[in-house]
């Protein structure tokens, strides 16, 4: 069973939509007792930081989130979250990561970054098995993970950014599988299967 971390993110149901295509059991939830239960978790996200993070504590998951072994894929905010600190809000993360979210430059770039936007692996991963090279994903967000140690994946929007990154078994990507077609399906797919 899936784990689907319900915190008022805004892509929650598009998420839960795929899993129902993919005929894969799941819960809709914020209970610690059926997160630990769960055999896999999928941490959604769109929305503001800080905002997320206090619906995190006030279900009580974060330090739950902090320990646990099981697999965890983090979505867009999601991903973000699991960094050490982000600049939106300026809040403290869940801290699996050891970095802070950056703001994309206003005056280069219209912000938020939203679209298509091809992304390019530089390491393997299990998450990205079955997608062809330079695979299009699906973006919009106005903050981004710096490419790090546990990038496995890259796009860039002005600058080069994290696309997807991973350590052990907690995974986080910056776009959106759950809007990005049939790659992005098979990247949940892949999560659940094989993650």
């Amino acid at each position: 069973m899936i784990a689907l971390i319900d915190y008022g993110a805004g892509n929650t149901a598009s998420v839960a939509n795929v899993l129902v295509e993919l005929n894969c059991e799941f819960k809709i939830t914020n209970s610690e007792s059926d997160i630990c239960q769960s055999d896999k978790i999928i941490f959604p996200g769109v929305g503001e930081a800080s905002f997320a993070m206090r619906r995190l504590h006030m279900s009580n998951l974060i330090n739950l989130l902090r320990i646990v072994k099981k697999p965890l894929l983090g979505i867009c905010l999601g991903m973000q979250l699991l960094s050490q600190k982000s600049k939106e809000g300026n809040v403290c993360g869940i801290g699996i990561f050891p970095y802070e979210t950056e703001k994309f430059d206003e005056s280069n770039i219209k912000v938020p970054h939203m679209g298509w936007n091809q992304i390019k692996l530089v390491k393997s991963s299990k998450l990205f098995e079955g997608i062809k090279e330079n695979e299009y994903f699906y973006f919009a967000h106005s903050y981004f993970v710096p490419v790090n140690e546990h990038t496995t994946a890259v796009s860039s929007y002005d600058v080069e950014f994290c696309a997807a990154m991973e350590n052990e078994n907690i995974y986080g990507v910056q776009f959106h599988p759950e809007k990005s077609g049939h790659a992005g399906i098979q990247l949940i797919k892949n999560f659940i299967e094989k993650c």
